[in-house]
C-alpha cells in the first residue's frame, strides 16, 4: 500500500494553518443535521482530517463517529475532538462505512481517490450507509476545479514553526496536482524538510445526481454550505435517503 497523504508535518501544517474551510462549512452543516441531533442519531464523518469538523459537531451536541486515511491525521483528531464516539481509520472505497443517520464530509475527500470509478465505488458505499431518512453532505471537486486554476502557480504559507510551499498543475482536465514542500522547525531550532505529492481527480458533479437516485438517495448539488459560498470548482452535494 502506498504511503498515505497527509503525514505528519503536512497533518500538523493543515490543522493550525487551514481551518477555514471546517470553520466556515460548520453552522450549515449543523443546521441541516439539527433532526439528527434532536433524534440523537449517529453522524458518520468520513475524512475528518485533524478533527475540525468533528470539534464543531460534537461541542453542538452531536453523537459523531469520525474517519479518515491519514494516521497522522487521526492521531491530532483524537486530541482535538476528544469528545467524538469514535475517531478510527477508514480508506474509501473499501473500508466498510457505519450505519449512519447522517454522512458528512468536507474537503473533498472523495477526491482524493484515484479515479472516478473508485469515486463512483465511494459514493454507492455511502448510499449503502445511510439508513432511511439519512442525511447527505459532501463536497467534492468538479472539473470546474482544474479549470479555475490552470495558471495558479506556486503558493506559500508560513508561520513561525512552519513553512509550505506549493507548486500546482492541471496535467488534464480531471486532475488537479499539488507538489508541497514542508519545512518543519525541530525542537533543536533546526528545520528538517518533506515533500508530498497529493493528486485529486475531478469529475462531471453534474451525473452525481442520477447516479444516487438509482442508489435510493435523492440529493442537489449547490454551491453554498448554509450561507458560506464554496470555493470555484468545489460543489456540495446534498440530500436525503429515501425511506
Amino acid at each position: 500500500m502506498s504511503e498515505p497523504y497527509y503525514r505528519p508535518d503536512l497533518a500538523r501544517v493543515h490543522h493550525e494553518g487551514f481551518a477555514f474551510h471546517a470553520d466556515d462549512a460548520a453552522p450549515g452543516i449543523i443546521g441541516l443535521l439539527a433532526p439528527v441531533r434532536t433524534a440523537e442519531g449517529l453522524v458518520v464523518e468520513l475524512g475528518c482530517g485533524s478533527g475540525l469538523l468533528t470539534r464543531h459537531l460534537v461541542d453542538a451536541g452531536f453523537r459523531v463517529a469520525a474517519s479518515d486515511a491519514s494516521p497522522a491525521m487521526l492521531d491530532i483528531a483524537r486530541e482535538h475532538a476528544a469528545g467524538a464516539a469514535s475517531i478510527e481509520l477508514l480508506r474509501l472505497p473499501d473500508d466498510p462505512i457505519p450505519a449512519a443517520d447522517a454522512i458528512v464530509s468536507v474537503g473533498h475527500a472523495l477526491s482524493y481517490l484515484p479515479d472516478e470509478t473508485s469515486i463512483g465505488r465511494a459514493l454507492a458505499a455511502i448510499a449503502a450507509a445511510l439508513r432511511p431518512g439519512g442525511l447527505l453532505l459532501i463536497d467534492i471537486c468538479d472539473l470546474a476545479w482544474g479549470a479555475a486554476r490552470v495558471d495558479q502557480g506556486a503558493l506559500w504559507w508560513s508561520d513561525e514553526d512552519w513553512a509550505l510551499c506549493t507548486r500546482t498543475s492541471v496535467p488534464t482536465p480531471d486532475r488537479y496536482v499539488r507538489e508541497m514542500t514542508i519545512f518543519s522547525r525541530n525542537d533543536d531550532g533546526t528545520w528538517r524538510r518533506d515533500d508530498e505529492r497529493h493528486d485529486n481527480v475531478l469529475i462531471d458533479t453534474a451525473r452525481i445526481p442520477a447516479m444516487l437516485a438509482d442508489l435510493g438517495v435523492d440529493v442537489h448539488l449547490d454551491p453554498r454550505i448554509g450561507d458560506y459560498v464554496l470555493p470555484t470548482g468545489l460543489v456540495a452535494v446534498v440530500g436525503t435517503k429515501r425511506a
